[in-house]
């Protein structure tokens, strides 16, 4: 009775093991498939953290104008243009670089499709008060270029005289610039260094009227500060702008740049059957020279803004010929308010522009009308009243009407 007992108990025992060892081999198997789940989806959640913060950002924005412009001349009945567009790209990565660049498309009165390189920077953050900025860049001379060009920002459809292209301001550089911000007690300032590449010097050549391979007089005819690939004539320059905030509304800067420039070009030879080339090299190098001050004020739905800059070139020498010192000066003041409970905005605007070339100078009175949209979406209509100073040269008024959208 007691075998029977004994071995009963050995098979239930036996079959009790047997039936769950199916159950264990099955609990092993589904628990290796559920850490595989947990695994996989712990990598998804880091996945979706790294979109949230992640190592790299890419952001597009830039603006795009059109319009119509007619100066009532006689061979003028007035002009539909597509303006332009103006994209801008920035990629960062984390907070060590950012790349930023514009390009510009503009159709050209024919047809064509100009394209440009406006700017081009690798901006490597050293620390919360420097950047340092290396590449091709807007001029830090002055606000109008690195801040106030853009055409859904630019309160009138046109840049006053003397900054646009060929004016006294400069237009961009290429090399190295350091930037920044930081406090002067409750105030706050702003600044910019850069050395650069410099202009390129054109000038102008009066042959002699016998023998058309000598040269008479020789003069300045432009500066053309923009940016360029190559340093042509060696020369490097130094400068940069200073600003101060003592109020949050108000900002007053004063901006130097100064170096060494040659004559890389002659913009007009007239009947000139000489050697260029021999010209250019026998011209001494020249000091050039850029100053100026720019104050904004903005105060809800008042903005009042001046600028002046005065760029120099010093007396250079070519051969027996003496290229006397030359300065472009201009400056303008304007101001805009935006009519409380509206969309309207009535702007005002005085410029002058002063060059050693009588034809060139400029005077203008503008004023316009514009409607905003939205704050980024602007209809301009503008009127400018031209003159020019001296007697014998003549001016076009214009009218100047233009969408302009900044995204």
């Amino acid at each position: 009775m007691f075998k029977t007992k004994k071995l009963y108990r050995k098979t239930l025992l036996a079959l009790t093991v047997s039936a769950l060892l199916p159950i264990n081999s099955f609990a092993a198997t589904d628990l290796e498939v559920l850490r595989q789940e947990m695994d996989q989806l712990k990598k998804q959640i880091a996945g979706r953290d790294e979109w949230k913060v992640p190592n790299t950002l890419v952001h597009m924005a830039g603006y795009a104008d059109v319009g119509y412009s007619n100066s009532g001349a006689a061979n003028d009945d007035g002009s539909f243009n597509s303006g332009r567009l103006a994209p801008i790209f920035h990629y960062q990565y984390r907070d060590i670089v950012m790349l930023e660049s514009e390009l510009e498309f503009k159709t050209m009165a024919d047809g064509s499709t100009a394209t440009a390189l406006e700017y081009l920077t690798l901006d490597v953050f050293l620390n919360d008060y420097v950047t340092l900025v290396a590449g091709k860049f807007l001029s830090p001379i002055g606000t109008f270029r690195q801040n106030i060009h853009p055409s859904w920002i630019n309160k009138m459809a046109s840049a006053a005289p003397g900054f646009g292209h060929d004016g006294a301001a400069p237009v961009s550089d290429t090399g190295l610039q350091l930037r920044g911000g930081f406090h002067i007690g409750e105030m706050k300032a702003n600044y910019s260094v850069y050395t650069g590449n410099g202009p390129e010097i054109k000038a102008e050549l009066t042959p002699n009227a016998i023998n058309n391979a000598l040269v008479d007089d020789v003069e300045y005819d432009g500066i053309d500060a923009e940016g360029f690939g190559v340093d042509a004539d060696g020369n490097k320059v130094f400068g940069g702008r200073f600003g101060l905030l003592p109020i949050p509304a108000l900002e007053i800067g004063v901006s130097l740049l100064t170096g060494k420039a040659d004559v890389t070009s002659f913009e007009n030879i007239g009947a000139y059957t000489g050697n260029t080339s021999t010209l250019l090299s026998s011209v001494t190098s020249t000091n050039y020279d850029v100053a100026g001050v720019d104050v904004s004020w903005r105060n809800k739905a008042v903005d009042v803004r001046f600028e002046y800059v005065q760029s120099k070139l010093g007396a250079a020498t070519m051969g027996a010929n003496t290229l006397a010192s030359a300065k472009w000066t201009t400056w303008y003041t304007q101001a805009a308010y935006k009519i409380p409970a509206t969309k309207y905005e009535v702007v005002a605007r005085y410029g002058d522009f002063n060059s050693p070339h009588p034809a060139a100078d400029r005077k203008q009175v503008a004023v316009g009308v514009n409607y905003l949209f939205a704050s980024n979406f602007v209809a301009k209509v503008n009127y400018e009243l031209n003159k020019n100073p001296n007697a014998g040269f003549n001016t076009d008024n214009r009218l100047l009407v233009q969408l302009a959208y900044g995204f």
